[in-house]
């Protein structure tokens, strides 16, 4: 998957649930938690990543580093699809 797939996958999940389809008020750099996406919030986001991209969200991942922006998440995720397709 491509990066630009999983950012397009990420901004309209975000977009839906916490932005009423509004992609346009969505930045890629914009902080997320706390003004955006509450602890609830978080839990669907994570959810969302490992249903979505077939991905393991790890307890000790679950940090502002990995999840704070859509750019933050994106980079996130894609390393996980790296990683998990360079196992197989």
């Amino acid at each position: 998957m491509q990066t630009q797939e999983i950012e397009r996958d990420v901004r309209k999940f975000i977009a839906d649930q916490f932005f009423y389809g509004k992609t346009e008020e969505l930045s890629s750099d914009g902080s997320l938690l706390g003004s955006v996406i509450d602890s609830t919030g978080l839990l669907e986001l994570v959810t969302f990543m490992q249903e979505h991209f077939g991905i393991t969200v790890d307890d000790e991942d679950i940090v502002p580093e990995n999840l704070n922006s859509i750019a933050q998440v994106v980079s996130y995720v894609d390393g996980k699809l790296k990683a998990k397709s360079s196992n197989v």
